[in-house]
């Protein structure tokens, strides 16, 4: 029996056995308890409540959310949250599931909410076969029984540009201070400062990118991750997978992602911290591009690490990229 449904029995059976009444584990002048579905959104709800807030994430540091599947402690992790903050755009496909067994009644953020959605190119997808049932051998494989979490034709990293990420922070603030009214004005204080921070951050970058010519910005990366950011700052990404770090290429995909990094002389290609970097490897050794650096596309590092704050993520992906870039 795949580790799906012993997840999905233990969670149901935990919801049956041990839900809490809803705000039973907080009270007025405690740190208002928070879980984040992943540690980017765990971050940006850390800047904006401080410590008013006590903060957790399903998907941790280095932690890829396309493959996670829930376990009980988690469950108990959001039984016992105030708030729970959300990307939405379906990036989380496992999320209702999980609040269901852990009989969630708190109030949630879809940070994402109001931003200007990027729509995939025609024929992608989101697809997530874990989510199906299919075991790390493949049998019973979600892609032989329809896909059960696909994220549609929208691309759901919108964190990748920064204005996006402005738009994340005034829905945090905006839902802790419902949730903490007595603090709300601490919570839209908190907000405003760090707004400030991302829109200087924003137009840092978008000098430094305007400054590497235009025929030098075409970049490989693991995943579809980084549409928004491409989008924003006049970059172009060329993933080797599509926007789910399960699906693999076939070898007639590689065949044409090869013929067109040595046609167009892309000179680097990027590995990122969630992904097994062997694809990008393969594509090195076959093409002669480089292997430009590892960047954070949907999880930060561990603390002490390159990218342990939103901020610090946006700035090494942009060091990494900008170095290979002017490089080239």
């Amino acid at each position: 029996m795949s580790n799906f449904y012993l997840n999905r029995r233990a969670l149901l059976g935990l919801a049956l056995t041990s839900a809490l009444p809803v705000g039973s584990v907080w009270a007025a002048g405690q740190p208002l308890p928070v879980v984040a579905s992943f540690s980017i959104l765990q971050d940006l709800t850390l800047q904006v409540g401080g410590d008013l807030v006590s903060v957790s994430a399903l998907v941790g540091p280095d932690g890829d959310a396309h493959v996670f599947e829930p376990t009980p402690q988690q469950a108990r992790q959001l039984q016992q949250a105030k708030v729970l903050v959300a990307n939405g755009l379906d990036f989380e496909g496992w999320l209702p599931r999980l609040k269901k067994a852990a009989g969630f009644q708190g109030q949630e953020i879809i940070a994402s909410q109001g931003i200007a959605v990027r729509a995939l190119p025609k024929g992608q997808g989101h697809d997530h076969g874990h989510d199906h049932g299919a075991d790390k051998a493949g049998h019973d494989h979600a892609h032989d029984h329809g896909h059960g979490h696909h994220h549609g034709p929208n691309d759901p990293h919108a964190w990748q540009d920064v204005k996006n990420a402005i738009v994340y922070v005034r829905n945090i603030a905006k839902g802790l201070a419902t949730a903490d009214p007595a603090n709300a004005a601490r919570y839209n204080q908190q907000a405003t400062q760090y707004i400030a921070r991302l829109t200087a951050l924003d137009a840092s970058l978008r000098q430094r990118f305007a400054a590497v010519p235009a025929a030098r910005r075409t970049v490989v990366s693991t995943h579809d991750a980084f549409g928004y950011f491409a989008q924003a700052y006049g970059l172009r990404f060329v993933p080797v997978r599509g926007l789910s770090t399960e699906s693999e290429p076939s070898a007639r995909d590689m065949a044409a992602l090869v013929k067109q990094v040595r046609e167009e002389r892309i000179g680097a290609i990027f590995l990122e911290n969630i992904s097994d970097p062997r694809l990008l490897e393969q594509l090195s050794r076959e093409t002669g591009a480089a292997i430009g650096g590892r960047l954070y596309s949907d999880a930060l590092s561990p603390a002490g690490g390159p990218a342990a704050t939103y901020v610090d993520m946006v700035e090494a992906n942009a060091a990494t990229l900008l170095k290979a870039l002017q490089a080239g």
